[in-house]
This record gives C-alpha cells, sequence and structure tokens, in this order.
C-alpha cells in the first residue's frame, strides 16, 4: 500500500512516478530546509517562493541535507530582472536563473564560480528555450567535479569545475540588491 504523501506527491508531480527522484519539497512547508540569510521564502498554493525583501537582503534555502553526486530536478518561472540560481553544495558553485549582476543579461543555465568571480562557460540556446513568464524545467547532474544542465529537456551546458567539493546541500538563492520574485516546484533529487 502507498503512503499518503507519495500517492498526493505523485498526483502533484506526475514525473516523479516514472523516475527514481525523492521530493525535496513537500508543497506546504519549508520542512526539509533551512534558511541562510533573510526570512524571503513562503510556500503559496504548492509553490515555493522567493522574494526579496524590503532591504534587498540575502536569503539562500539550503536542503537540510547534504548530497554527493546527484541529479536534480525542478520547474521554476520568473519574470523582470531577477538573479537567482541553484547552489551546488556550497555557495561557491551555481547554475544561474535570470540576469548575472556582474554581466548585465541573462545568464539561465550557465555555472557561476564564485571564487574565480567569472561564467567559465555559457549555456547554449537559452534565449530560444526561456519562456519569460511560465513554468520551465531544469535538471541539473552534479558528478564528481563533472556538472551538466538541461533546460526544458535540451542540454545546455556541459562543465568541470576546479573548485567543486565532495559532499554538500542544494541550495536556492534570492540574490541581494534586487527587487525579484522567483517561484519553484515539482523539486526532486536522486542520489547518482
Amino acid at each position: 500500500m502507498m503512503k499518503p504523501f507519495l500517492v498526493c506527491a505523485l498526483v502533484l508531480f506526475p514525473w516523479l512516478a516514472s523516475a527514481s527522484l525523492e521530493p525535496l519539497f513537500n508543497g506546504r512547508d519549508l520542512e526539509g530546509w533551512r534558511v541562510a540569510g533573510a526570512p524571503c521564502w513562503s510556500v503559496v498554493d504548492g509553490v515555493l517562493t522567493g522574494r526579496s525583501d524590503a532591504a534587498k537582503r540575502n536569503s539562500i534555502l539550503w536542503t537540510a541535507k547534504s548530497y554527493a553526486d546527484f541529479r536534480v530536478e525542478l520547474e521554476f518561472r520568473f519574470s523582470g530582472d531577477i538573479d537567482s540560481g541553484i547552489f551546488l553544495r556550497r555557495e561557491n558553485e551555481q547554475i544561474q536563473i535570470g540576469t548575472s549582476r556582474s554581466l548585465g543579461r541573462d545568464m539561465s543555465g550557465s555555472p557561476y564560480i564564485a571564487s574565480r568571480g567569472a561564467y567559465p562557460v555559457e549555456a547554449a540556446g537559452v534565449s530560444e528555450l526561456l519562456k519569460r513568464g511560465e513554468w520551465n524545467r531544469m535538471r541539473i547532474e552534479a558528478r564528481g567535479q563533472n556538472y551538466a544542465v538541461w533546460l526544458n529537456g535540451k542540454r545546455v551546458v556541459e562543465y568541470r569545475s576546479e573548485t567543486a567539493i565532495e559532499s554538500g546541500p542544494v541550495g536556492l538563492q534570492v540574490h541581494p540588491g534586487v527587487e525579484m520574485k522567483v517561484e519553484f516546484r515539482g523539486l526532486g533529487i536522486e542520489a547518482l
């Protein structure tokens, strides 16, 4: 017999049924997550929302668990000029969502390595794939130092990070100094 939570997850996120992804977000609250920085995170109608506060402070929502090699899948939606991303095992390694503050243009799907202060490679074809104001699907695989990213079903980047660490949590970002809102749903993860 299936547990009620699993049945609910499969109804809300049917793509989990065919994959071996463990839900990261229960659609109700921030259970399984911890907030670092400003309290910018809320859950409304099954959607996880990061919205800058009046002071435009930094906020990262980290998984309570750490992961070594993993695949994470999620849907995100935003409009306007936002700066967000998915942190991989620590704050230094990020897959960008939205506009890079340093470059002043959308770098969604591209890795940003903070210790290098740079985007070492740019995701390909994102301008044609990204649907602003609509739900977009992202898949990220982190295997050791190797990262691969898919946006709306198309592989857009592969990168080998010399600064990747062995294990750590996954994080979602609200960037400081930016008035923004980003939404997430259907978050799932699989250890590889």
